[in-house]
C-alpha cells in the first residue's frame, strides 16, 4: 500500500496538489495568451481574463471543497482524540467555524475577480487568509496541547515555523499594498496588469507580488502536515434502514435504535 493510500492522507495531498495546479495553470494560460507579465504577477491578475479566468474559478471551487472536507476530517479527529477535554473540543470546534469561513473566502475569490469587483475580491482574500491564518494558530495551539500523548514536538515546531512564514508573508504584503496604492505612484493600479521595470512603484509590486505567492504557499504547506495524521484515520458510513420499502413504513416497525440513516465514525 502506497504511502497515499493509507486512511484518509490523500484528501490534504488532493488539497495540496489541485490547489497549486490551479495557480500554475491559470499562470500559464495567461503567459502564454500575454495577459499578464512573466514575472511574478498577482495570483488574481491570472485569473482575471478569459479563458484563464474559467479555469481559475472552477479549479478554485473545487480547493475550496476539498479544503472543507479536510477541514472537518481533522476536526473529528481531534474531538475522538480529546473526548473529554472540554478547552480542547471548544477550542476545536472554534477552529473548524474559522476554517470553513477561510473556505467562503477562497469561493470569494474564485468568483468576483479583483479587476471587476475589487472590494468583494479583497474581502474574499481577508477571509481566505486572515481568517485561514487564524485557524493555522488555532490548530498549532491544539497541537501543543496535545502533545506528547498524542502529537510529537516536531509537528508542533513544523506548523509553527509555517505560522510564522505565513503571518510574515501577510505582514510584507501588507505594507508594500498599502505603499504601491497610497497614490504616490498613480491611480487605477487595480486594473493593471502590465508593468515596465523602469516604472515608479514597480519595486512595491514586485515584493507584493512575491508576497502573495510565498503567503499561497505557505497556507497550503500547512496542510501537507495532516498526512501522517491522516493515515491514522478510517471513515465508514453506518446505513440503518427503516423498512423494507421506500414507502411509507408503520410507525411500530421503527424502534429507537434505528433512528439515525448514516453516520460516520473515526
Amino acid at each position: 500500500m502506497w504511502w497515499f493510500q493509507q486512511g484518509l492522507s490523500f484528501l490534504p495531498v488532493a488539497l495540496v496538489v489541485w490547489s497549486a495546479a490551479s495557480f500554475v495553470f491559470s499562470y500559464i494560460t495567461a503567459i502564454v495568451l500575454h495577459h499578464v507579465d512573466p514575472l511574478v504577477p498577482y495570483i488574481s491578475d491570472t485569473g482575471t481574463i478569459p479563458p484563464e479566468r474559467c479555469l481559475f474559478g472552477i479549479m478554485l471551487n473545487i480547493s475550496a471543497f476539498l479544503g472543507m472536507a479536510t477541514m472537518y476530517v481533522r476536526y473529528k479527529q481531534v474531538y475522538a482524540l480529546n473526548p473529554e477535554k472540554s478547552k480542547i473540543i471548544k477550542l476545536n470546534k472554534f477552529g473548524l467555524t474559522l476554517g470553513l469561513m477561510s473556505c467562503f473566502g477562497l469561493c470569494i475569490i474564485a468568483n468576483f475577480q479583483k479587476c471587476i469587483l475589487y472590494y468583494i475580491h479583497v474581502v474574499g482574500a481577508c477571509l481566505t487568509f486572515g481568517v485561514g491564518a487564524i485557524y493555522m494558530l488555532v490548530q498549532t495551539v491544539l497541537s501543543y496541547l496535545m502533545q506528547p500523548e498524542v502529537h510529537s514536538k516536531d509537528i508542533f515546531w513544523i506548523r509553527l515555523t509555517t505560522l510564522l512564514w505565513c503571518c510574515l508573508s501577510i505582514v510584507s504584503m501588507f505594507v508594500s499594498s498599502v505603499v504601491l496604492y497610497s497614490g504616490l505612484y498613480g491611480t487605477n493600479l487595480v486594473q493593471k496588469l502590465h508593468w515596465d521595470p523602469q516604472e515608479k512603484g514597480y519595486t512595491a509590486h514586485i515584493i507584493s507580488t512575491v508576497s502573495e505567492w510565498s503567503l499561497a504557499f505557505s497556507f497550503l504547506s500547512f496542510f501537507l502536515t495532516y498526512i501522517r495524521d491522516f493515515q491514522k484515520i478510517t471513515l465508514r458510513a453506518v446505513v440503518s434502514l427503516h423498512g423494507q420499502t421506500l414507502y411509507n413504513t408503520p410507525q411500530s416497525f421503527v424502534t429507537d435504535e434505528e433512528t439515525l440513516l448514516i453516520a460516520g465514525s473515526i
